[in-house]
């Protein structure tokens, strides 16, 4: 169970610290615990119900394993995975997604980016579907990290850059 002022990992939202474990959140007379979540990097609150088990949650990565994964960046190896289904590719890049481990989005960026790459290198574009898992999977990644350094999220670029010597260009919408 989260206190507290614990930083988790919560599905698809990415980090949130625990305000608040509370009772009677929607009617006072009910007794299932709820956690209070703030999201770090998005508006809103979160009521999650303790005994939820179809929502992953974990505790976020220490400073340690955080500069150990940024440390492990350049030899994490990487393909470009090609589909001509749109649907194949999605599930391919959720499955990746949904595993919630920090390596494998590090390995599912690198990817979609070295497929970026050869895309400009043929005068074309990365796919609707390659932007929109690359962003949610650097989303996820780079704001865990950046709360595991108490960092701003928007220095985690330049914090690898300046660990390894990697180019990180980080999505932009």
């Amino acid at each position: 169970m989260y206190e507290a002022g614990d930083l988790i990992m919560y599905g698809a939202t990415g980090v949130c610290r625990v305000d608040a474990v509370s009772t009677g959140v929607f009617d006072p007379d009910d007794d299932r615990q709820y956690y209070v979540l703030q999201p770090l990097y998005q508006t809103g609150t979160i009521y999650a119900p303790i005994d939820n088990n179809k929502v992953f949650t974990r505790p976020i990565i220490s400073e340690d394993e955080a500069n150990a994964l940024i440390d492990s960046m350049p030899e994490i190896h990487s393909e470009v995975f090609k589909s001509s289904s749109i649907q194949q590719l999605s599930k391919h890049y959720q499955e990746v997604i949904d595993t919630h481990d920090c390596e494998g989005l590090v390995e599912l960026t690198k990817s979609i980016h070295l497929k970026k790459e050869e895309a400009v290198k043929q005068n074309r574009h990365l796919g609707q579907i390659d932007r929109k898992f690359m962003k949610r999977a650097e989303d996820l990644l780079f704001g865990e990290i950046a709360a595991a350094l108490q960092i701003p999220r928007e220095e985690v670029s330049s914090y690898i850059r300046e660990r390894t010597g990697l180019r990180i260009e980080e999505t932009r919408e």
